[in-house]
């Protein structure tokens, strides 16, 4: 029986840290996925139920060492140094073993590290990382201190170098990148961001879209997460992309299911297009 563990660490510019974070996660490592713009990395880990809480729970007392989150820069939305830390299951069958094992991962991380941990989706009513993150992580520190916020584990209080840890048992999301030709602008991805999220006047289902300029590659990104690509699938947000401009290169952000790859046109430069099944044949 085989769960993921996706954290995602607020470090994406220095490999030497990557690789240390990499290395003390305690587990079957299937995939590093590193951006300097959005100084982040994602990391994906497989392993039984009772395993994966505390080698994400290893991982997280080392970076915690090396990272200081009053010092990062990035333009990925963050509240933390381990900004989110998902359990995933791939079946209906292991949900349940996801959830205990993310209650037991925000205990660890709340108790044992000293870090406040906020549960999201269906282990907290359905909450959203982006509810949590409004304003980022000087404005959570005065939601908590407010009363308007308080963590689900540990302290009632956020340090600055550590912030707050999103923690969540749920099914695959599919971060999906889609790089715009030039001469789009930063502008024209927050528009078109706001036309195809859902909720907006071209909505896609279960999409959530951010217009976003990438420094290092000189180029505007839709940076978008597919939350269930059994109602919006990958290439059905490149299809809404290219009704409004001209797409350069996708990219996938981890791991997808083999199923939602299904469609990605051949013709169109992609980046890390790796499945969940295929990571986990190869690392048997």
């Amino acid at each position: 029986m085989t769960l993921l563990a996706v954290p995602n660490v607020s470090a994406g510019r220095d490999p030497r840290t990557v690789e240390q974070i990499a290395q003390a996660f305690d587990a079957r490592l299937l995939d590093v996925h590193s951006d300097p713009d959005h100084n982040r990395s994602v990391f994906t880990l497989a392993g039984e139920p009772g395993e994966l809480a505390p080698a994400v729970f290893k991982g997280a007392r080392t970076l915690l060492e090396l990272i200081d989150l009053s010092d990062h820069e990035g333009i990925h939305p963050r509240v933390g140094v381990m900004d989110v830390a998902p359990i995933v299951y791939l079946d209906d069958a292991t949900r349940g073993h996801a959830c205990a094992e993310a209650l037991v991962l925000g205990d660890l991380l709340g108790h044992e590290l000293g870090v406040p941990v906020f549960l999201y989706g269906s282990l907290a009513g359905g909450r959203t990382r982006a509810e949590l993150r409004r304003g980022g992580p000087g404005q959570m520190a005065k939601r908590i201190q407010d009363g308007e916020l308080t963590p689900d584990y540990g302290p009632k209080g956020l340090d600055p170098r550590k912030g707050a840890v999103l923690v969540a048992a749920r099914p695959p999301l599919i971060a999906f990148n889609v790089e715009l030709a030039p001469p789009a602008t930063e502008t024209q991805a927050k528009e078109i961001g706001v036309l195809i999220r859902e909720g907006g006047p071209d909505g896609l289902r279960s999409v959530r879209a951010l217009g976003l300029w990438l420094e290092h590659r000189g180029v505007a990104q839709v940076s978008t997460n597919i939350e269930d690509y059994r109602l919006t699938a990958p290439h059905e947000v490149v299809d809404a992309i290219a009704r409004h401009t001209t797409v350069a290169a996708i990219e996938l952000v981890g791991l997808a299911p083999e199923a939602a790859l299904k469609g990605l046109s051949p013709d169109i430069p992609a980046r890390g297009l790796r499945s969940i099944e295929d990571a986990l044949r190869a690392t048997a």
